[in-house]
């Protein structure tokens, strides 16, 4: 099993939050966990192991988000939508 969507959401993260202090184990099982690091260098283990898509949610959720870009071709397809609802 690849984990590069997990490696990639995590790189995520770590841009959202500005804190890289955050890594992912892989268990024998191929069970993926989220593990943050504080300064004093004690580790916290923030959830239990999840399966690659479930890790990938989960990871997502996390931090800050992204605002997402509305273009005026969207806004616009979005207003015509609510007219007709």
């Amino acid at each position: 099993m690849r984990s590069t969507r997990a490696t990639a959401a995590l790189e995520r993260l770590k841009m959202r939050s500005g804190d890289a202090g955050y890594s992912m184990v892989r268990n024998a099982d191929g069970l993926f966990y989220l593990v943050r690091t504080s300064e004093t260098g004690s580790q916290e283990k923030l959830n239990e192991p999840l399966e690659q898509d479930a890790f990938v949610e989960f990871v997502n959720s996390l931090g800050p988000q992204k605002a997402r870009r509305v273009t005026k071709m969207d806004a616009a397809f979005e207003k015509q939508l609510n007219k007709k609802s």
